[in-house]
């Protein structure tokens, strides 16, 4: 699994979330799974688990789960409906939402209890018949139009550990596999700067860090 915000290392081209949540290539050896890191880590939670399920029927798909409507494809239909069963089991939902039901705040209170997002929270409910399509459009618009607002003050980026982050976008086995390879010389360097997408001081570093400090 991969995850990433923006195209390569370029922090000035950053991934929309509105084009797309998620994707996976299938492969009988190695399956990707690439996940916008651009998008709340509790939408991020769905996007793998709806793309894991893809995995199991091996098709290839992207996600973006745009006003999470139904499904126009079968195949998108059964693997929302399985993420969703996964993420947020009807009997335990059900037995929350006759707690939390009548609250103004219930979705979050199912949001914080699964650890999903408020707007898969809302969708669930509307699944299981629990509110009206017209109780869940009002709930989609609110949120949204506060997702913007939170957006637009906190534009800019808090930076962070680039070695840490590198190492989610292409994924920690991956990196292991081509820091041994290089060490052992299955590949060339040049080849292992090329699949991780960095130079060969940022490498070094790089390996550094993966490895815990024992590469050389």
């Amino acid at each position: 699994m991969v995850i990433n915000g923006v195209v390569g290392n370029n922090t000035h081209r950053k991934l929309d979330v509105a084009e797309f949540r998620g994707f996976v290539l299938i492969d009988d050896y190695a399956p990707l799974i690439f996940v916008n890191g651009r998008d709340g880590k509790a939408a991020q939670m769905f996007t793998l688990a709806h793309e894991l399920v893809h995995v199991w029927y091996g098709t290839s798909a992207a996600f973006d789960l745009a006003n999470l409507q139904p499904a126009d494809i079968k195949i998108e239909s059964m693997c929302n409906e399985a993420a969703a069963e996964f993420l947020a089991p009807e009997d335990e939902l059900l037995r929350l939402w006759r707690r939390v039901g009548t609250s103004g705040d219930r979705f979050k209170q199912i949001a914080r209890h699964f650890k999903i997002s408020e707007i898969v929270a809302a969708r669930r409910a509307l699944d299981l018949k629990l509110i009206t399509k017209e109780e869940f459009f009002l709930f989609y618009e609110a949120y949204i139009k506060r997702l913007r607002q939170e957006a637009e003050e906190t534009k800019t980026d808090g930076g962070g550990n680039f070695y840490a982050i590198q190492n989610m976008r292409i994924g920690r086995r991956f990196a292991e596999a081509v820091i041994r390879a290089a060490k052992e010389g299955t590949i060339l360097y040049r080849e292992a700067y090329r699949l991780t997408g960095l130079s060969e001081t940022t490498f070094d570093k790089f390996a550094k860090y993966v490895d815990g400090g024992r590469f050389v």
